[in-house]
């Protein structure tokens, strides 16, 4: 027998081994089923489930009440109302970076910022605002004493609708700097060009040829911010507490195991924020993809 031939058990050891690359993927696969995959499936079960393990709809039927309806309402226009505001502020900044002619070294150390600033909430977020804004902090106190100007008197409270909007804006507003800077940069200069030699002017640029190619990402990114601050749970109840009636609070409530509370209610109302936040990042990957196929 040649030393070149190979037996039957050496073919089946090299048809069932794993290639070495793939181990790279194991902590990333495992992190995603458990801490992922498992909770979310536990909580779509959990929503059509009693205490006893039966099956139910009556768990989703609670969700229509006017209480838990009030509070997925309120929920969503503190979303919308920081999605479109970080919209139009994190367009207006990454703008002037990109296109507005600013130095260049300004664009690093604000895309660092924004990638760390994107990522901060919860209770050190919450207390931030707290200390700055809140009815001793800082700015207030400040704007009080040295300007006379008092934001209580105005109607601003931070624990109010107006008060959580502002600060989900300081993560919303870093998130559409680094979405919406990579489509600024796709922007081709012979587009402009060509605008301005077929004699156009630089509004009609942008309402006619730079918007519309933008269109697509800019709506996906309000649909990812949407998402972004709708999903947001621990900012909202360090921040307000019980003082605001939205769906974090609400499912925080329902969960924490006291005498009131219905733990299965509490998965209908997760399940009910997955399929919003669903919604959300669909409509934001298909956008998305749109704006791709444009820039390139």
């Amino acid at each position: 027998m040649s030393s070149l031939e190979v037996g039957p058990g050496a073919s089946d050891r090299q048809r069932f081994r794993l290639p070495l690359h793939w181990l790279g993927v194991v902590p990333f696969a495992a992190f995603t089923i458990l801490f992922l995959i498992m909770p979310t499936m536990k909580i779509v079960i959990g929503a059509f489930q009693t205490a006893d393990g039966t099956l139910t709809l009556e768990n989703i039927g609670s969700l229509f009440t006017p209480s838990i309806l009030s509070a997925y309402w309120i929920s969503i226009k503190i979303s919308l109302a920081s999605a479109l505001l970080g919209c139009m502020i994190g367009f207006a900044v990454a703008a002037a970076v990109v296109l507005g002619g600013l130095p260049q070294w300004v664009r690093g150390p604000l895309l660092t910022f924004s990638g760390v600033a994107s990522n901060f909430a919860g209770v050190p977020l919450a207390f931030a605002f707290l200390a700055t804004l809140g009815p001793l902090g800082i700015v207030t106190i400040f704007l009080k004493t040295q300007l006379g100007i008092d934001l209580r008197a105005l109607g601003f409270n931070i624990l109010s609708f107006w008060g959580l909007t502002v600060t989900y804006l300081f993560f919303q507003i870093p998130l559409m700097i680094l979405i919406i800077t990579p489509a600024l940069d796709g922007l081709k200069r012979e587009w402009r060009e060509a605008a301005s030699i077929l004699g156009a002017t630089n509004f009609q640029y942008w309402r006619l040829v730079a918007f519309p190619i933008l269109l697509p990402s800019i709506l996906g990114t309000i649909a990812l911010l949407f998402a972004n601050a709708f999903g947001a749970v621990a900012t909202a109840i360090a921040l307000t507490g019980s003082s605001l009636n939205i769906v974090p609070i609400l499912l925080f409530a329902q969960i924490r195991g006291d005498v009131l509370g219905n733990p299965h209610l509490g998965y209908a109302l997760a399940f009910g924020m997955i399929v919003v936040t669903g919604i959300a990042n669909a409509l934001y990957i298909w956008l998305r993809a749109r704006s791709e196929r444009w820039l390139k």
